[in-house]
């Protein structure tokens, strides 16, 4: 007689019959989202050494205040450039170490920001002198360019470095309290030294707008402030986030640094106070978009672990209705479960494979910059924002859906997707607000617009970047098909694809009708509020489709054939449900018709639906290709066995609160009330007789 499996026996079961079920081979994806075998193997071999060191050990971390998370991050990183002595890593191997740390760290910042920034922008005496500091740790630093008053508008910092030519230095002052840099990290307790954005002011008050300044801010000796600069930690963030960075604020009360140490590799000042212009406006630009860059594929990975622990745990959670077996269903059988989940997993994909992608195009403008050539700038700028606008709120939107999807377990730090989604929200606003962001992408749709505009009719190729291709569709050799009707083929990545881009080509020429409008009247704008942000989300998603759709057509290249079908069809659901967030605009523009008295969109939802259940199967193997380890994940509701339940009960027998019996508290407070609330009872009772 076969013995019946128990719940805890039931989830590993379910875990290896998912596993079982899927057609594709795994390591082939894996190494796509990996960039090659090579690369996966080098990961591999960094996680174990990592992994299998106990000053990595992540047992305690839920139970740890701020200031044992800030000693145990410092520690990390110490150990990391450590091994990396030790094992010999080079400078890219060190950072994808730093990279597989699932926590913002200090030194994580001091990687992204300050030592790109400085290496492209420093010059040959600052990189002759700091160099080899900066790349080897000897000094620590940050990026010093919000301050308290002022953010995204860079032009209105208002730290001044104004020059003094009889002793060929620089000071550095913050002049109100609104100048005091503020959130800037690794500043609050760990950078040694900072680069300063602050108004250049040359002898006799000329202003030449923001600079970048090399400031010492602490010795190299004791750690100790240095004199004039006064720097601190402004305190814990929303949702206990980013809990080991030490985002700091400084003032600056008339500090002196050399002449020498204003970052020169385009602009400088001359010892006796003249300027130095750049060769070109748009040089310094670089730095700025290697982070947002950064950011995309960054985003593509945090979707990924949130995809994978919930439709892992959803793969062995069994709840409600019960199946032909007699077993409550698996909560991935339910198609609204399915609705959820799988669309932030293709995003996973598509954001990983974009933003390898993008920083590669980001090297490539780097090499022409430095060769004096900015023709790459414009476009840059505005796709990186437009990456950067989607991949953040889509990221944060994803990780809470993910959440929400694994009902009342989700909610516990176990989980783990808590802690990221808390670390993954601020970058929606750093790095440019995406609000303010959604003005770049406009303006530059406008620009294309009216450049399109200008093209003589007979062109038959009109001169679009690709981040405003989609302008293409107002050309009138595309007006003969103006829409789709009901019984578009949705299997066709192409349908969505098309559809996106007509949405955004109708709402940029929209908004351009509305303001030529309003120049002419010489009244207002009717634009509606909200207008600019919609029109920038739907520009972004027509090139973020646009980008999908060569994806999807270079697939059979880069996989073998079924492996190829099924991340396609992964990406081309990814597309659809981009259309079924845009309906209000696409049905208010007449894009999608059907026959009078019906739903034009029903289809669109049925094919939705349909390829969900056609992935459900592959989802625990799309899932495995992200290669994650469960010391990686940290999630007791993502572990790759499913024994969900057994992982969530021992983690809480390590909870201090379960460390005293009776518990802390007890005979001050606890015992006082009880006993109170009896004698009242008793005194109540007997008042009753």
């Amino acid at each position: 007689m076969t013995t019946k499996a128990t719940p805890e026996e039931r989830t590993k079961l379910d875990m290896a019959a998912a596993r079982a079920t899927t057609s594709i081979d795994v390591p082939r994806i894996r190494d796509l989202l990996y960039d090659g075998r090579d690369k996966w193997e080098t990961s591999s071999r960094i996680l174990r050494i990592m992994s299998e060191d106990p000053v990595f050990d992540k047992s305690q971390r839920p139970f740890m205040n701020r200031q044992e998370r800030y000693k145990r991050a410092v520690k990390i990183t110490n150990r990391l450039y450590e091994l990396q002595g030790t094992h010999k890593w080079s400078t890219a191997e060190a950072r994808l170490a730093l990279d597989l740390v699932d926590e913002e760290l200090p030194m994580h910042l001091s990687a992204a920001t300050f030592e790109p920034v400085f290496m492209e922008q420093c010059g040959p005496y600052l990189r002759g002198k700091y160099g080899d500091l900066v790349i080897n740790r000897g000094i620590q630093g940050c990026y010093l360019q919000t301050e308290l008053g002022h953010g995204t508008d860079v032009g209105s910092l208002e730290t001044t470095a104004t020059y003094i030519p009889e002793t060929k230095e620089f000071e550095i002052h913050s002049p109100t309290l609104t100048s005091s840099k503020w959130w800037i990290g690794a500043l609050g307790r760990t950078a040694t030294h900072g680069v300063v954005q602050a108004k250049l002011i040359l002898p006799g008050g000329k202003d030449m707008g923001p600079h970048m300044f090399l400031v010492q801010l602490r010795s190299l000796q004791d750690h100790t402030t240095l004199p004039g600069i006064t720097v601190g930690d402004i305190g814990p963030k929303v949702l206990g986030a980013y809990v080991c960075v030490d985002n700091g604020f400084a003032r600056f009360d008339r500090v002196r640094i050399p002449r020498e140490n204003m970052l020169s590799a385009y602009s400088s000042v001359t010892d006796d106070g003249k300027y130095v212009k750049p060769p070109h406006s748009k040089l310094g630009y670089g730095g700025m978009l290697w982070v947002r860059a950064a950011l995309v594929g960054k985003g593509g990975w945090y979707m990924a672990r949130a995809a994978t622990v919930a439709i892992r745990y959803c793969t062995v959670r069994r709840q409600s209705n019960k199946g032909q077996d007699g077993l409550e269903r698996q909560v991935i059988s339910y198609p609204s479960v399915q609705y959820r989940l799988l669309p932030v997993l293709s995003y996973a994909y598509v954001f990983i494979l974009l933003g390898r992608d993008l920083m590669n195009r980001v090297a490539t403008m780097s090499t022409q910059l430095a060769a004096g050539n900015a023709a790459m700038v414009p476009e840059m700028h505005i796709t990186s924002s437009a990456l950067k606008i989607l991949v953040t709120s889509m990221g944060s939107a994803g990780i809470e859906t993910a959440r929400r999807a694994m009902g009342g377990h989700g909610f516990s730090e176990f989980s783990g997707l808590g802690r990221w989604y808390a670390d993954w929200l601020p970058t929606a606003t750093y790095e440019g607000d995406n609000y303010v962001l959604d003005l770049q992408v406009v303006r530059g749709a406008l620009k294309a617009f009216h450049a399109l505009a200008r093209a003589p009719p007979a062109t038959a190729s009109p001169p679009l970047p690709p981040s405003a291709a989609y302008l293409r569709f107002l050309h009138p050799s595309h007006s003969a098909t103006p829409h789709a009707d009901a019984g578009a083929d949705w299997a066709d990545h192409a349908t969505a694809v098309t559809l996106l881009e007509r949405r955004a080509a109708a709402l940029v020429q929209a908004r351009a009708a509305s303001e030529s409008a309003s120049a002419s009247s010489g009244g207002e704008s009717a634009l509606d509020a909200d207008m600019d942000h919609r029109i920038s989300r739907a520009a972004a998603e027509a090139y973020l489709a646009m980008r999908i759709g060569e994806l999807v057509r270079g697939l059979p290249g880069a996989l073998p054939a079924r492996e190829a079908v099924v991340v396609g069809r992964l990406l081309t659901l990814g597309l659809l449900a981009l259309v079924e967030g845009g309906l209000v605009d696409i049905l208010s523009f007449g894009l999608l018709r059907g026959a009078p008295g019906a739903d034009p969109s029903a289809a669109l939802r049925i094919a939705i639906k349909g390829l969900c259940a056609e992935l459900v199967p592959e989802a625990i193997g799309l899932t495995d290709a992200f290669g994650f380890t469960d010391w990686q994940l940290d999630s007791a509701l993502g572990v790759e066995d499913g024994s969900v339940y057994q992982q969530l009960w021992a983690r809480a027998q390590a909870e201090p609160l379960n460390a005293t019996e009776p518990v802390d508290g007890y005979k001050e407070y606890i015992k006082p009330m009880l006993e109170r609330g009896q004698r009242v009872a008793a005194a109540a009772s007997k008042a009753k007789l």
